[in-house]
């Protein structure tokens, strides 16, 4: 019986990792919820896994703290969304407890400080993102030193066979349509523009310890393959299953085992599938991010903040689609190559970030 405790219990990850708890009572139980939502409803739910310890976000950091030491979990589901994520991370991590990790910006903004924590204090850290869960296992199974490449998958968004001259005039309601992803606002409009597989390229950089040319990316519409890896033979190898967030949450955990997750079984019959390179010209934010991940130092911190105020920006109707990579753009063309030695290093680059952003717009 393992013991989890999730942040953002009310939020997309949460909400499938709380449903997977009920599914599987003996294999979980929970010893911790955590939300940014009413205490009502944060009761509601403790009552239903009769679970003593929860916390609204009213309690900041320090209820986080408390929340983990009172409930002692074997797990935590880190779901909260945005920079708000990071701390909860480095306390999750420097308690050594194993982190189920589905908050980008703990890897994107200050995974140096969080890797060096979870090594010092005996803690694993499990990719949650399908993809890089995907990723995770198939380098489990092919072995580290016989990765020759990384292949991200990406849907393409709603606008994928949309003209340049089309991308001008979308609109947020547009934007909010996902061919395959029911996901919060600001993540799907970050892959209606491609940042968030921008991320995801930042992301794979440091979680798996490669370079930014050994990571590719290719538009796959029916999000059925997660990732891929090629071997230095050049096989590639695929994970295949249904587009179900459910997955990589269940494969974090129970790691290292595989166990049965009672979810629909892939079947191969009577599905096809499709592959298109990325129109980065047409969606620069991913050629952006890459070029980020590649300089390292605090680039990619102020790609994620220029990317957050814009991408809101654009959610309130300040601005267009097309003003959001623009924004970020300007804001890369600071000097960002200071390489944060603490996490108040890491949120006075994003700080700066934001600044130079919102002047921007």
């Amino acid at each position: 019986m393992k013991k989890i405790l999730v942040l953002g219990s009310t939020g997309s990850i949460g909400t499938s990792a709380l449903d997977l708890a009920r599914r599987h009572p003996d294999l979980f139980t929970v010893a911790g919820l955590q939300a940014n939502s009413s205490k009502e409803q944060l009761d509601s739910l403790a009552a239903g896994f009769k679970c003593p310890c929860t916390l609204t976000s009213i309690d900041g950091l320090d209820g986080i703290a408390r929340l983990l030491d009172t409930a002692k979990p074997d797990i935590v589901v880190n779901g909260i969304a945005g920079a708000a994520g990071l701390l909860p991370s480095k306390l999750v991590v420097e308690r050594g407890i194993d982190l189920a990790l589905a908050n980008k910006e703990t890897v994107v903004m200050a995974w140096p400080l969080i890797k060096a924590l979870a090594d010092k204090n005996g803690a694993q850290i499990i990719p949650v993102d399908s993809e890089h869960s995907a990723i995770f296992n198939l380098i489990h199974f092919c072995g580290t030193k016989n990765i020759a490449e990384i292949v991200i998958t990406a849907s393409g968004g709603p606008f994928r066979n949309y003209s340049r001259q089309q991308l001008e005039s979308v609109t947020l309601a547009d934007a909010l349509k996902h061919p395959t992803w029911k996901m919060g606002q600001k993540i799907t409009v970050d892959s209606a523009t491609l940042a968030n597989k921008g991320l995801e390229v930042i992301e794979a950089r440091r979680l798996f310890d490669t370079n930014v040319q050994q990571i590719s990316v290719v538009v796959h519409p029916e999000s059925l393959i997660h990732s891929l890896v090629r071997t230095s033979d050049g096989i590639l190898y695929a994970q295949i299953s249904e587009p179900d967030m459910r997955h990589p949450i269940m494969g974090a955990l129970c790691w290292p085992q595989y166990v049965d997750s009672g979810l629909e079984k892939f079947s191969l019959a009577g599905h096809s599938m499709s592959f298109y390179e990325p129109r980065r010209d047409d969606f620069p934010l991913l050629g952006l991010a890459e070029r980020a991940a590649d300089k390292g130092a605090s680039y990619t911190i102020a790609f994620n903040a220029a990317d957050e105020i814009a991408a809101h920006a654009f959610i309130d109707g300040k601005i267009g689609f097309l003003d959001i990579a623009r924004a970020v753009q300007k804001t890369l063309e600071a000097d960002w190559t200071n390489e944060p030695r603490d996490f108040d290093d890491v949120f006075e680059a994003d700080k700066k970030a934001r600044s130079i952003a919102e002047a921007a717009l």
